[in-house]
């Protein structure tokens, strides 16, 4: 009797090695992660404190009103550079408009530091009002309850506001903007019968002021128009008769601005409208 021989299966373990990744796992990735997040966070940290105690201020108030903010940078009171988010030639900056805004900027600061660090100017800083607009630099002398900047409904210059149209000359003289000069009054009418009206005072108010300008150095051709705008265009249209309607604008034009060529945007009929007449002098 024949016996077959029964050989028994081989058995084979095999052990993978596991590799560094596959010991490891991603743990690593998130580690590096979290390394390069706090190394920016720190390299944040130390660009924040090596800003101007004014630019934190303004971020910090960024963060508590982003509008304010942004209605500021429209403005052009940014407290740094805010590049445009327009291309040029579908209404963003103008090759050259950044480096004269920043002009304008620097003209606004210089301005105002001297009006309220000068003496001779305690009674008047309260009522000059500067700021950067869309257009360029407006300087608004703003008229008190008692007349401040010219004798009442008059076209003379007081000596102290002939005083700060010179000082302001000097500092505006350095700049290649275009100026223009308006003048304002409030909606009353002038006591001074029918000949004369508002129309011609504040025609004749931003006149008196140019003179004083030009005869402080202003370069030549440097103002580009003189207008009278009487009360057709008030500061504080819900109440026209107010005395702050009563003012002389300085506006610096950005170049290639509308405004060089811009005249009076709304109907003639309307603005010489008649109103109630409240009555008083200028």
């Amino acid at each position: 009797m024949s016996h077959k021989s029964h050989k028994t299966p081989e058995i084979r373990i095999v052990k993978k090695k596991k590799g560094h990744e596959s010991h490891h796992g991603g743990a690593w990735k998130v580690a590096y992660a979290d390394f390069v997040t706090a190394m920016m966070a720190f390299f944040i940290v130390m660009w924040i404190i090596g800003l101007d105690q004014g630019v934190k201020s303004s971020i910090e108030g960024y963060f508590k009103d982003p509008k304010v903010f942004m209605e500021a940078v429209r403005a052009g009171n940014a407290p740094f550079a805010v590049p445009s988010l327009q291309k040029p030639g579908l209404g963003g900056t103008k090759p050259g408009e950044s480096e004269e805004r920043a002009r304008l900027k620097a003209a606004k600061e210089t301005i105002e530091k001297m009006v309220s660090a000068a003496p001779e100017f305690k009674n008047l800083k309260a009522y000059v009002d500067i700021k950067l607009a869309d257009d360029g630099l407006r300087i608004d002398l703003l008229e008190a309850k008692e007349s401040l900047f010219f004798d009442s409904a008059s076209a003379r210059v007081k000596p102290e506001a002939r005083n700060l149209l010179s000082r302001i000359a000097v500092e505006l003289r350095k700049l290649p903007s275009k100026v223009i000069i308006e003048g304002h009054t409030d909606i009353r009418p002038l006591a001074r019968g029918s000949d004369y009206t508002n129309w011609e005072l504040s025609a004749d108010r931003a006149n008196s002021a140019r003179r004083v300008m030009e005869a402080a150095g202003l370069r030549e051709n440097q103002i580009s128009q003189v207008r009278g705008y009487a009360a057709t265009r008030p500061r504080d249209p819900e109440h026209p008769a107010h005395f702050t309607n009563r003012r002389v604008s300085i506006v610096v034009v950005l170049r290639g601005s509308a405004e060089l060529g811009a005249t009076a945007d709304r109907n003639p009929d309307e603005d010489r409208r008649k109103v109630q007449i409240l009555g008083g002098e200028h």
